[in-house]
């Protein structure tokens, strides 16, 4: 099942046939060896449609943990024993607040987040509240929210309070789907990205990969994704949360990471890619590399976990020859750096230099630049009094 990949994104550039699934099958089973070329090819795709811009995306955790789903990858999952935070609905203005940070980080969209099945007509107003207050605030700011399994009528109510896009993965291939959660079905999410399209957002579906899937349940997967036709794909890479029915669940190399992001781009040339929760952890030193690939990235700590300081994330743009979307006349890492030595002089004069302000090396505190091997549950931020990493 050898295939030359170059050959596939010519192909498809020129207007031809789009990536079958035995070629998709071979993306993902080529070797070490071969990644590089494969790498290439989806680079030209990545590259017609995006040029080098980067666009970056920033979460804000609404309401964490105390989930009723039993979803096996998560950590706010039902009887999750995960040192999470855990708190209740913040305040409009808090996530105004928590938003801006982003914003001032480059992020030109902002994904608001809340932990359960799905909102109830009250959640909805209470984050229909959040976004007007935020599009009031920063008017220019894409809103995506991600709230669960919607009802009749909620996604209208979103978009009328101005949200642009609602997000909820599929995760996985319908055939997996069992395996990894038993209080909800595949069609109930299949669902849900429907109804928010009938109501006009855009619609983000994406998958976590690493979770014990077949190489054909990954492909199915990548075209059901396809068949959605939404706008972006964003994919997770599984960080085996201590506590969680998929802890020290490691199936993940580097090369494996590039070659799924690959395929995906090669089924979906045009649509936004987005390397997700976990890629410090298994894409390690090839995240740059991986920005000739994906579009978009999230920006600094994810839900319940820490991610790689928003410093580093800004730097790897930079140095990969990539501008951020929406600031392309901006030097975003000269700002963050000397919003981070105004930080730091404060924290001084306070006589608290850890805390105050986000931790400039990758692994936070005390990481002296070295991303940890295994998730570090996110203690700043939303839900917090301590200064996101942002």
């Amino acid at each position: 099942m050898n295939h030359n990949f170059k050959l596939i994104s010519e192909r498809i550039l020129a207007g031809g046939n789009p990536t079958t699934r035995e070629e998709a099958l071979s993306m993902l089973a080529a070797s070490d060896e071969q990644t590089l070329s494969l790498v290439e090819a989806a680079s030209d795709l990545r590259r017609y449609y995006f040029s080098n811009t980067v666009k970056v995306n920033y979460l804000v955790n609404l309401k964490s943990g105390l989930c009723p789903e039993d979803c096996g990858y998560c950590s706010q999952r039902l009887g999750s024993q995960a040192e999470i935070l855990k708190y209740t609905w913040m305040k409009p203005q808090e996530a105004v607040e928590q938003a801006g940070y982003g914003i001032a980080g480059g992020a030109s969209r902002i994904c608001m987040v809340a932990s359960g099945k799905g909102p109830t007509d009250r959640d909805v107003e209470r984050v229909a509240t959040m976004i007007e207050d935020l599009k009031d605030e920063y008017p220019q700011a894409e809103v995506c929210a991600c709230l669960g399994i919607l009802k009749e009528g909620q996604a209208q109510r979103l978009s009328e309070a101005g949200a642009d896009a609602y997000n909820h993965n599929l995760n996985t291939s319908e055939d997996h789907y069992q395996n990894i959660c038993s209080t909800h079905t595949y069609q109930e999410r299949v669902d849900t990205v429907s109804a928010a399209q009938e109501a006009g957002l855009s619609a983000c579906s994406g998958l976590i990969v690493g979770m014990k899937e077949t190489d054909q349940q990954l492909v199915e997967a990548i075209f059901a994704l396809k068949n959605l036709e939404g706008d972006s794909i964003p994919v997770n890479f599984l960080m085996p949360f201590a506590g969680t029915p998929l802890e020290d669940t490691w199936e993940l190399t580097p090369l494996r990471c590039l070659r799924i992001l690959c395929a995906v781009r090669m089924v979906n040339p045009e649509k936004e890619l987005r390397m997700a929760g976990g890629r410090e952890m298994h894409l390690r030193s090839l995240q740059g590399l991986a920005l000739n690939v994906v579009n978009s990235l999230f920006l600094g700590d994810y839900l319940t976990s820490e991610g790689q300081s928003a410093l580093d994330d800004l730097k790897m743009i930079q140095d990969g020859g990539f501008v951020v979307l929406g600031a392309e006349d901006r030097n975003l890492v000269a700002e963050h750096e000397a919003i981070l030595r105004e930080k730091k002089l404060e924290s001084v004069a306070s006589n608290n230099s850890c805390g105050t302000a986000p931790c400039s090396s990758s692994g936070g505190c005390g990481g002296q630049g070295e991303f940890s091997s295994l998730p570090v549950p996110r203690k700043r931020g939303a839900g917090t009094d301590v200064a996101p990493n942002a």
